[in-house]
């Protein structure tokens, strides 16, 4: 009898770049990442903002902080990325 062996593949999440726009709770962060997307009737390139909730342990990051975030298990019903690094430091 032979058995058949599935091997799943994981893949793992790539990291997103995001500005921080709110710090004012508790371990937690949103950011808004920017992405532009084509007008399908008109073929005008549209700005797009999509702000993502994420979970800063430390509480380091502040509002202009350019920084990178994964996805990760859900901490909450909104809450489902976390800090990776803060790559730039607002002015």
């Amino acid at each position: 009898m032979t058995s058949s062996v599935t091997h799943v593949i994981e893949k793992k999440a790539k990291p997103v770049s995001c500005v921080v726009v709110s710090d004012s709770m508790d371990k937690s962060r949103v950011g808004v990442l920017e992405r532009n997307v084509k007008h399908p009737t008109y073929k005008k390139y549209i700005k797009r903002t999509t702000k993502l909730m994420f979970h800063d342990e430390k509480n380091e990051t502040k509002v202009g902080d350019k920084v990178l975030i994964e996805p990760s298990r859900p901490y909450s019903a909104k809450k489902k990325f976390c800090l990776v690094k803060v790559v730039a430091a607002a002015r």
